[in-house]
């Protein structure tokens, strides 16, 4: 696998007991669904990921493939086989259900105060490499022809600017935000409009990172979750879409 970001070196962290088999399934669900893992990356051997998550092989084996039968995962036999992440693997859990309004309100104030804080901190302490991988997230969002495709680059984009903070428990908690914030986004359609006016609100937010201007950061951050939240209300009864429907331009 590639150099390991924070989102990543977290996904690996040993996982606590009892609900050890657990745990594994929601941890490396999240992370692929919010593409913290990518489409076709490689898992580490077994023997070794046994060993980082600090759980038995068989455990493993039992959370792998349960996440192969959910369609996360694929198992490739022979000289170049392994446990690769789907091509694409689903972008929300299954049998996401509406939560209830104050449900609702929980993530999208918890959202607020992560990511806000996170504007804070980046601006203070983003560095190149951290713009560069915003920037990359934003590149692909305008390109995406699809809303998966999207999608993973915008969840991406959201952990880069927690891991731009420098704060472990901040990437776990945006990690959180996001894996809450991508079911309720599954509930809704995805206009071509909301998508191109949220990807313009990243890019300015790349700018005051890179400018180490917090206040604007903070300001657009504010803005662009608000907007978010004014979808979510005026489509949440809207039907879904099929997953992975092309993007009208």
């Amino acid at each position: 696998m590639e150099q390991r970001s924070a989102a990543v070196a977290a996904v690996f962290q040993p996982v606590s007991p009892p609900t050890t088999f657990e745990e594994t399934v929601e941890r490396l669900g999240k992370a692929i669904r919010l593409g913290v893992l990518g489409p076709g990356s490689r898992l580490p051997p077994e023997r070794e990921l046994a060993a980082q998550l600090g759980i038995s092989r068989s455990t493993l084996r039992q959370a792998i493939v349960t996440l192969v039968q959910s369609g996360h995962l694929i198992s490739v036999r022979g000289r170049a086989g392994g446990t690769f992440v789907a091509d694409e693997p689903p972008l929300a859990a299954r049998g996401t259900r509406r939560p209830s309004s104050r449900r609702m309100r929980e993530i999208l104030d918890y959202r607020v105060a992560v990511e806000t804080g996170a504007a804070v901190l980046a601006a203070e302490r983003a560095g190149r490499r951290d713009i560069a991988r915003m920037q990359a997230c934003v590149e692909r969002m305008g390109a995406a022809q699809r809303f998966d495709s999207y999608r993973r680059a915008d969840t991406r984009f959201h952990v880069a600017l927690a891991e731009a903070t420098g704060s472990p428990r901040l990437v776990k908690a945006m990690t959180e935000v996001q894996a809450d914030m991508g079911d309720l986004i599954a509930l809704i359609p995805h206009p071509e409009e909301v998508l191109t006016r949220s990807n313009a609100q990243h890019a300015k937010l790349v700018q005051a990172l890179q400018r180490g201007d917090a206040t604007r950061a903070v300001r657009l951050v504010r803005t662009h979750l608000a907007g978010t939240e004014h979808i979510l209300a005026g489509l949440m009864s809207a039907s879904e879409r099929p997953r992975g429907e092309r993007r009208a331009r």
